[in-house]
């Protein structure tokens, strides 16, 4: 199958992408989430509407959220946290229905095709420090902590087809610790590995019963590091799975003449990614092939 993988949003998203998408000739989108600019996830959750690929889509730690709760989020304010949870609810619901037909997903599992399946890690992910928008992840789906989000990724991989590709915001533990990592932590290095510590779990799960995890797609952590301007590895191979931060931010540059995102092409023996350019007019400028770090 042919993806066309896009990353964190944040707003940078019109009708000429809509149009691209349209006819690009993908067999499905996958979206790694933080559609807002800041908070507000439905603008763009309106634009996407009009796309007819097929699409799933997991929601980032902008998305469904007021700035108050952000911060109390970002600032770890417990009290604040919990009280910004209120309505969390319903502004998902508004952005999944404002989205639709693109699938709004979170713990969720389904079949591809007969031998590919796609799960839909945990909404929301900020980093493994401590276990973010916990109120909101208790009330919607009776997960409060990293060792109970495992537990549900990994019942997800057990009813999935033999071949994986994960959907999440955050990458998984396990791909360094520096902040050029493709998810080490830029803004705090003394975090160091930033990648979650669940979706490591799954996948190492995936791989004891049998399964292959081809592609772990993922954001959050921007591909400029906020501090020292260096880019980041945005790609990590182990010689069973292509790992991929997709977080290029802002999506769209020069003014419109480049628009990125990842074209991905999984087949029976082999998992190929490169960034693709495209202008104003939906016309592809530039590839450049995206080199895996071992």
């Amino acid at each position: 199958m042919r993806f066309g993988v896009i990353g964190d949003i944040h707003g940078f998203w019109d009708e000429r992408d809509t149009a691209f998408f349209n006819r690009a000739g993908y067999d499905m989108l996958l979206f790694v989430g933080d559609f807002a600019r800041i908070t507000s996830a439905v603008p763009v959750a309106r634009r996407l509407a009009g796309l007819t690929t097929p699409a799933w889509a997991i929601p980032g730690n902008h998305d469904g959220v007021t700035i108050p709760q952000l911060l109390a989020e970002i600032k770890n304010r417990p009290l604040i946290r919990r009280l910004g949870a209120f309505g969390m609810t319903r502004r998902v619901r508004s952005m999944k229905k404002a989205m639709a037909p693109v699938r709004l997903g979170g713990y969720t599992a389904a079949p591809l095709d007969d031998e590919l399946g796609i799960v839909v890690a945990r909404p929301h992910a900020m980093g493994p420090d401590r276990f973010y928008y916990q109120s909101y992840l208790r009330k919607t789906f009776g997960i409060g902590d990293f060792d109970a989000s495992a537990r549900k990724l990994c019942e997800l991989v057990n009813r999935s087809p033999r071949d994986l590709i994960l959907l999440a915001h955050n990458g998984p533990a396990g791909l360094g610790d520096t902040p050029t990592s493709p998810f080490g932590c830029d803004f705090a290095p003394e975090h160091g590995d930033f990648g979650d510590p669940d979706l490591r779990v799954a996948i190492e799960h995936a791989r004891a019963t049998g399964h292959r995890v081809r592609a772990v797609l993922a954001g959050h952590m921007h591909h400029r590091s906020k501090h020292s301007g260096e880019w980041r590895d945005t790609a990590a191979d182990d010689g069973e799975t292509l790992y991929l931060n997709c977080a290029r931010v802002p999506r769209i540059e020069a003014d419109g003449a480049r628009r990125h995102h990842i074209a991905l092409e999984v087949g029976a023996d082999a998992v190929r990614a490169e960034t693709l350019f495209v202008d104003n007019d939906g016309k592809i400028v530039s590839r450049e092939p995206i080199k895996a770090r071992a």
